[in-house]
């Protein structure tokens, strides 16, 4: 390439967006176009300014990096590096459908490889299906996906979503509790509830998720409403939107 890649940072995390732009800066053959901490932003600066490549976080709050390319269209998405947290069962969609990836905390050699194979393929005609294929494959529920990486600090952990009690809303985050154990999550309760089992986690509120393996107890309340009492007894109001979804799980 004669000139500099001109790329596009985009992640809610404002220190991993630092670490992205330090690795960039580094090089001789890119240039950092700009960063974006929402997915909003993103796709008005990627529509707007076309950069040669976007770094494009997966999980972000409200409008997350799934959700960016359907809006932009694989068809006008710049070659895209997906910056992730997911499972091992999310990333064989990646590697099937041949988009790039790289994981949480980002290593600096696998990154340099990332951004190397896009310049090697800088100026060749892009097919744009490979990109909506893996978009699509991992908006799919995955029966198969037995595991959850959630951020520990420095850490990755990845949990046995077997072993989840019950998930709850906080802000853009959401909590999710294994047994004592308490873990916060970068994702709504909409996104996570697509990643769940649908026959064994059931949404009973519009802020909480529960696994029915936990349920011990139905105990009426208020104008229809339901108190669920989990096996650690735990204590859990239904939502008047999700009555019918309560009543279907006491009927068995």
């Amino acid at each position: 390439m004669s000139e500099p890649l001109r790329v596009l940072i985009v992640d809610d995390e404002p220190l991993a967006r630092a670490h992205v732009r330090s690795l960039l800066e580094a090089r001789g053959d890119v240039v950092v176009l700009g960063e974006c901490g929402d997915g909003t932003s993103a796709v008005a600066r990627i529509l707007a300014e076309a950069p040669d490549l976007v770094l494009l976080d997966v999980q972000m709050p409200e409008l997350d990096g799934l959700e960016v390319v359907r809006r932009v269209g694989p068809e006008r998405m710049p070659p895209t590096i997906f910056i992730t947290a997911f499972d091992e069962h999310a990333l064989e969609a990646f590697e099937v459908h041949a988009v790039d990836y790289v994981l949480k905390p980002v290593n600096r050699q696998r990154f340099a490889r990332a951004i190397d194979h896009v310049i090697r393929q800088a100026g060749h005609p892009r097919d744009p299906a490979p990109l909506g294929e893996a978009v699509a494959a991992l908006r799919e529920p995955r029966a198969g996906s037995d595991r959850l990486a959630v951020r520990v600090g420095d850490r990755v952990l990845y949990l046995r979503v077997a072993d989840f009690d019950w998930i709850e809303a906080s802000g853009d985050t959401v909590r999710i509790h294994v047994g004592r154990q308490v873990y916060e999550h970068r994702a709504t309760l909409t996104q996570l509830e697509q990643r769940l089992p649908r026959e064994r986690f059931v949404r009973v509120h519009r802020s909480t998720i529960v696994n029915t393996d936990r349920i011990t107890e139905f105990q009426p309340w208020f104008q229809g409403d339901w108190i669920i009492i989990l096996a650690d007894g735990t204590r859990v109001q239904s939502g008047k939107s999700y009555r019918a979804r309560v009543r279907s799980l006491m009927e068995g």
